[in-house]
């Protein structure tokens, strides 16, 4: 049994337990309040003999939806009409107060075999801890509900993205990224010091850090994966890499064929923005058989890297004597994270000449849930 996905249409100028008795189909939900641990208003009253559902078991999570199953003595299973699910934020979980007021705290439903499927995306986000208790409800010839107490509060967390909805963002994004520039370099700026240490600390080598919270919410790299972020946009008018950096003014450069190369997996990662006009495509480059490209195989959408609307390697074919040519979109900033440690002996460090626009720093952003262009109907 799956709960529809009503969305906003949810909304009723009616008081919240007028509007979950009224006109409620096989499927139906509807808004409720909860205070306490008994529900309260008109057209609801107490009634003992319904069973408080026991051993309550959550699974098939996903980004905007689970399975929800409890046990119930087989006596009153015929008595009983419908389900009260309480379902909230675990942050909220002392408070029903919303920023928004169609999202609902508690969802009603016709009872029907267990498991029941509740999924909704204006309800529920990816990657975030929510409580949940439930309630036995039968609804009267009066119409009122006589319901049983509410059942212990189980925790659980939401799921990452799938690849289905990594395609979706994927599709999203392809539509923006724009015509195809020619480029030669992977750049990453830093600070001084954070040169000095590699070369000091760490045997001349960049080591891979773990993903920070940037993007999609959902993203399943965040805080998983672990990588160098690399950049490889240029300047339209001289197709050199740009002269300011939000992340730092000192610049390793490397050749793109020691990251990009037949050997090497590409993968899409994320596409969102921040507020503002520029978006952002997160993608993954992992050497062929290394321990970033068993965990991409698995979480993200593989690219074709000689056919993609991001970033390709080909063959020129006009020279004739196999080297590589390097495209980027020009529309959207790419973020390239490469998986294993890099040698600062494979390229350049040098300072850039031009400014640290800190105010373009991706750390830790936060994705624009409003934005059409690169939301999908799930959470954020």
């Amino acid at each position: 049994m799956e709960v529809p996905n009503l969305g906003h249409n949810l909304t009723s100028p009616m008081s919240p337990c007028e509007g979950m008795i009224k006109n409620l189909s096989l499927d139906a939900i509807q808004l409720c309040e909860r205070e306490g641990n008994k529900s309260q208003g008109s057209g609801i009253v107490e009634m003992e003999e319904l069973p408080v559902p026991q051993n309550i078991k959550i699974s098939n999570i996903t980004c905007d939806s689970f399975k929800i199953c409890w046990d119930m003595e087989p006596r009153v299973k015929e008595r009983i009409t419908h389900y009260f699910i309480d379902l909230n934020k675990k942050e909220n979980k002392n408070s029903n107060k919303f920023k928004h007021k169609d999202v609902p705290t508690k969802l009603v439903a016709k009872a029907v075999p267990l498991p029941m499927t509740v999924r909704g995306h204006w309800f529920l986000s990816p990657r975030t801890e929510y409580t949940v208790a439930v309630q036995t409800a039968s609804k009267q010839s009066d119409g009122d509900y006589a319901v049983s107490e509410w059942s212990e509060i189980i925790d659980f967390t939401t799921a990452d993205y799938s690849t289905v909805h990594l395609t979706q963002l994927l599709e999203k994004a392809e539509v923006i990224a724009g015509r195809m520039l020619r480029f030669s370099v992977f750049y990453r700026n830093q600070n001084k010091e954070y040169f000095d240490q590699a070369r000091e600390v760490h045997g001349n080598h960049m080591l891979p850090a773990v993903k920070d919270n940037s993007g999609s919410h959902g993203s399943p790299i965040s805080g998983k994966l672990k990588g160098l972020y690399f950049s490889c946009n240029t300047e339209f008018n001289t197709g050199k890499p740009p002269q300011d950096s939000p992340y730092g003014r000192t610049r390793f450069e490397i050749q793109a064929e020691t990251l990009f190369n037949p050997k090497t997996n590409l993968y899409f990662g994320d596409f969102y923005c921040m507020y503002t006009a520029y978006h952002y495509v997160i993608l993954v480059l992992a050497p062929q058989g290394s321990p970033g490209d068993d965990f991409c195989k698995a979480k993200l959408q593989a690219l074709d890297i000689t056919n993609n609307h991001f970033l390709t390697c080909t063959v020129d074919e006009e020279a004739g004597d196999g080297a590589l040519v390097f495209r980027h979109a020009q529309d959207v900033i790419l973020e390239v994270i490469y998986t294993e440690p890099v040698d600062l002996v494979l390229g350049t460090v040098a300072e850039i000449s031009g400014h640290q626009l800190m105010s373009l720093s991706t750390v830790n952003a936060k994705k624009d849930p409003s934005c059409k262009t690169c939301n999908i109907s799930v959470g954020r």
